[in-house]
C-alpha cells in the first residue's frame, strides 16, 4: 500500500498540528477605501502613473501558501497576506518551524513586485484547512492525525505520501492511480456527503478573496495589484494538466471550480462561462496551462476531433477566448521547445536545452502523435505538443482545419513558489521552493540529478523560476488583465528584462534610431499577441521591429548584460510536419562573454539594450506561421554554482563536482507571438 501511496502521491505533490495563524491584518500601508459590496468589481480609480504607450510590470501567477495540501506538509504556514507582503518586499517566516510552531528563516525579496495572484489548490481548501484548525469537524479524525504528524515509519518522502494518502479513503489493493481518480475525501475527515470540507472550502475562498482585496491598492498611487485567483489542479494518471485561474476583479464564482467538480478542462471553461461571464456580476477570467513538460502530450491536447462539425468550432472558440496564456517556464524546468521531437524539422536549437528537468532525469520516449502518463514520476512519454513552441504550431494546423485556432497563446513565466515567496527568482540569492524539505544549503543540492534522487528530493533538478512582464498603460487590474487578454505579455527566466515585439509591413529599417520607435511600432503595426495587419498588395514579407533592455539589478548586484536579440519562426509543412527557424538578429554570440566558474564573476563584452528590424527572407503568403522573440543574457552562474561556492571545499557535495550537473545558466525572456493568418 505504501508504494501505490508513494507514486500516486508524485501527482499531488507537483499539482502540485497547529491551528491556523491568526490573520495579520492589512499591510501598514494599505490603502483605505469604501468596503465593496459582495460580488461587484471595485471602484476604478486612474493611476497617476500612467503611460498610453504602455510600462513593463513585473509579477507572478502562480504562488501557493499553507492552505496548499502539499505546501502545509512541507510545514509552510505562510498566508495569502504573507505572500502579497513578501512580494511588496517584506520579510517573512518559513520552516524549520521552533517550538511554538512557527516558521525561524526568515526570507526577503530583493525588489518588490508590481503584482501577484496566490493559486492554492482549489480541490484541497477544505480537507487541509479542517485537519489544521483544532476543533473542526475532522480535526480528530484518524487521517487527519496522520496528515498532521506523519507516523515516523519510512523516509521524508514516504512520511509525505502516506499523509497525502490519509486524506481519501483508499480502499485496501486499489491501483497506483486510484488516489488521483478520487472525487470525494475521508468521510470521517469531510462527512458522509462531504459538506463539512465544502463549507470549510467556502470559508477558506472567502479568505483567499479578502486577502486579495487588503493589499490590491485601489488609490491613485497604485503601488501593487492583487488578483483573485486559484489552481485547477487535474492530475490523470499522472500527468500535469494543472491550470490557474485568474479573475479580472471582485467578481468571482461563490466557489472556485476544482478538478474535482469538472475533471475535465472543457468543463472548467464552460462552467467559468456560466459562473462567470454569463453571470450578470461583471466577473471576468482566464485560465493558464502550466507545466506543461510533464503534461504526457495531454495538456494542449485537442480532444474534440472526432465530434460533430459545429461542436469542434463551438469548444475551440471557448478555448481560445478562455485560455489566452501559457507559463513557458518555472522551478520544474522549461516547456518551450526540445530538440529531437517527433517530425519537427528546423535542425537542432542549442537553447532548448536549458532546464531540461526530465532529461536530467534521464530523458523520455516521444510520444508521436500520441499521449502518455506518468510524467510526474519520471514515466511515460514526451510529446512535442508538451512545449509551447510545438503547441503554437498545432494552433496554427487546427486554424488551418477549421478556421479557428484554438492554441493561441501568450507567454509568461512563473515560480510555482510553495513558500508563499512570489518572485524569488534570483539565481545568487534562491531560497528553494518547498518548505522544510529544501530548507538548507545542503538539502537543495543533494547528492546528484538522477530519477532516483529526483523521486526523493527536487532541489537540484529544480531552478528559481521567471517571472511574468505585462506591457500595460497602468498598474491595476483592468489594464493588467486587458493586457493579458491582449497576449501583450512576455515571460523571463528571472531577470527583468524588458523586450518589445512589433510586426507589421512598413517599418524603417532606421525605426531602431528613432526616438518615437514604441509609437510607430504601434501605428505602423501590431504589438506581440496580435496578429500582423491584411498583407498589402504587392508587399513582399512582414517586417519585424524588436528591442530589449537588459536588467539595471540592484544598488548592490549589477544585472546581467544581454548578448542577442532572436526570432523563433513555426510554420505546418506537408503532413503534418512542424518547421522552425531561428534567426539571430541583433548582438552575437560570437562575441567571447563568458563567466569565471571560481567566482561567478561575468567577463567579456554585453550590451545594456538591443533593437533590430528584420524582415522574413523566406516568408510565403499562403502559409500560416507564428513568430516570437527569445531575448539573452550573457552566461551565468546557475544557482547551485553560486551554493557550492558559498561551502568551504572539503564540505561540497558530489553534486557540486558533478559534470552531469549544469552549473551554467543563460537567462531570458520570451515574448508572446505574432500571428500570420493568410487572407486576414
Amino acid at each position: 500500500m505504501r508504494r501505490v501511496l508513494v507514486i500516486c502521491i508524485m501527482g499531488l505533490l507537483w499539482g502540485c498540528g497547529e491551528p491556523p495563524a491568526p490573520d495579520a491584518g492589512p499591510p501598514p500601508d494599505a490603502v483605505e477605501s469604501e468596503p465593496i459590496a459582495e460580488g461587484a468589481p471595485e471602484p476604478v480609480v486612474g493611476c497617476v502613473d500612467r503611460d498610453p504607450l504602455r510600462g513593463a510590470y513585473f509579477g507572478e501567477l502562480h504562488v501557493h501558501t499553507r492552505h496548499s495540501m502539499d505546501a502545509y506538509a512541507w510545514d509552510v504556514r505562510a498566508t495569502p497576506d504573507d505572500a502579497y507582503r513578501f512580494a511588496r518586499g517584506e520579510p517573512i517566516q518559513l520552516p524549520p518551524l521552533d517550538a511554538n510552531g512557527r516558521g525561524s528563516r526568515s526570507l526577503q525579496l530583493e525588489r518588490p513586485l508590481d503584482f501577484a495572484a496566490v493559486t492554492d489548490h482549489a480541490a484541497y481548501l477544505g480537507p487541509v484547512t479542517m485537519c489544521a484548525t483544532e476543533g473542526s469537524f475532522g480535526y480528530d479524525a484518524p487521517g487527519c492525525q496522520i496528515y498532521r504528524r506523519g507516523t515516523g515509519q519510512g523516509s521524508m518522502f514516504d512520511e509525505f505520501a502516506i499523509r497525502m494518502g490519509a486524506l481519501f479513503d483508499i480502499p485496501e489493493g486499489a491501483d497506483e492511480f486510484a488516489m488521483l481518480g478520487q472525487t470525494k475525501f475521508s468521510k470521517a475527515i469531510c462527512g458522509e456527503d462531504g459538506a463539512a470540507c465544502r463549507e470549510e472550502r467556502r470559508s477558506v475562498w472567502q479568505e483567499i478573496q479578502a486577502s486579495a482585496e487588503r493589499w490590491n491598492d485601489t488609490s491613485s498611487a497604485c503601488e501593487f495589484t492583487a488578483f483573485k485567483a486559484y489552481e485547477y489542479t487535474l492530475t490523470p494518471d499522472m500527468s500535469k494538466v494543472h491550470r490557474n485561474v485568474i479573475f479580472r476583479n471582485a467578481a468571482v464564482p461563490e466557489l472556485p471550480i476544482s478538478s474535482m467538480d469538472e475533471p475535465h478542462a472543457e468543463g472548467l471553461w464552460r462552467q467559468l462561462e456560466l459562473q462567470c461571464l454569463q453571470a450578470g456580476t461583471g466577473c471576468d477570467a482566464l485560465t493558464i496551462p502550466h507545466n506543461s513538460n510533464f503534461s504526457n502530450g495531454r495538456i494542449f491536447a485537442l480532444s474534440y476531433r472526432d465530434r460533430p462539425e459545429a461542436e469542434q468550432l463551438e469548444l475551440a472558440t471557448r478555448r481560445a477566448a478562455l485560455e489566452p496564456l501559457a507559463e513557458i517556464s518555472q522551478i520544474k524546468g522549461d516547456s518551450e521547445c526540445r530538440n529531437g521531437m517527433y517530425r519537427v524539422l528546423g535542425g537542432t536549437d542549442d537553447l532548448c536545452e536549458y532546464e531540461k528537468m526530465r532529461q536530467m532525469w534521464g530523458g523520455a520516449e516521444d510520444c508521436e502523435e500520441g499521449t502518455g502518463k506518468g510524467a510526474l514520476t519520471g514515466q511515460g512519454c514526451q510529446s512535442r505538443i508538451d512545449f509551447v513552441r510545438y503547441a503554437l504550431i498545432e494552433g496554427l494546423a487546427e486554424a488551418e482545419r477549421i478556421g479557428i485556432n484554438p492554441i493561441k497563446v501568450g507567454i509568461i513565466a512563473a515560480t510555482d513558489t510553495h513558500n508563499a515567496s512570489p518572485g524569488d527568482v534570483e539565481e545568487r540569492s534562491y531560497d528553494g521552493w518547498s518548505g522544510a524539505q529544501d530548507a538548507t544549503v545542503q538539502t537543495r543540492l543533494g547528492t546528484g540529478g538522477t530519477q532516483e534522487d529526483a523521486g526523493r528530493r527536487f532541489g537540484l533538478t529544480s531552478n528559481p523560476g521567471g517571472l511574468a512582464g505585462v506591457w500595460a498603460e497602468e498598474n491595476s487590474r483592468d489594464s493588467l488583465f486587458d493586457a493579458m487578454q491582449r497576449r501583450e505579455t512576455f515571460g523571463t527566466s528571472g531577470p527583468r528584462i524588458a523586450p518589445r515585439f512589433f510586426g507589421g509591413w512598413e517599418y524603417a529599417a532606421s525605426l531602431c534610431d528613432d526616438p518615437d520607435f514604441v509609437a510607430k511600432g504601434y501605428q505602423s503595426g501590431v504589438p506581440m499577441g496580435g496578429d500582423l495587419p491584411p498583407r498589402p498588395e504587392g508587399a513582399a514579407a512582414p517586417v519585424f521591429a524588436v528591442s530589449a533592455l537588459r536588467d539595471a539589478g540592484t544598488p548592490e548586484f549589477s544585472g546581467g548584460k544581454l548578448q542577442r536579440i532572436q526570432i523563433v519562426k513555426g510554420w505546418v509543412g506537408e503532413g503534418r510536419d512542424f518547421h522552425q527557424a531561428i534567426y539571430d538578429v541583433a548582438g552575437s554570440k560570437e562575441a567571447g562573454a563568458s563567466v569565471d566558474m571560481a567566482t561567478c564573476e561575468p567577463q567579456g563584452p554585453g550590451a545594456d539594450s538591443l533593437c533590430a528590424v528584420w524582415r522574413d527572407p523566406d516568408f510565403d503568403p499562403e502559409q500560416h506561421a507564428v513568430y516570437y522573440v527569445r531575448a539573452l543574457e550573457n552566461p551565468s552562474c546557475r544557482w547551485n554554482a553560486w551554493q557550492c561556492l558559498s561551502l568551504p571545499e572539503d564540505e561540497r557535495p558530489p553534486a557540486c563536482s558533478d559534470s552531469n550537473v549544469p552549473m551554467q545558466v543563460q537567462e531570458r525572456a520570451w515574448t508572446s507571438p505574432i500571428w500570420y493568418v493568410p487572407g486576414a
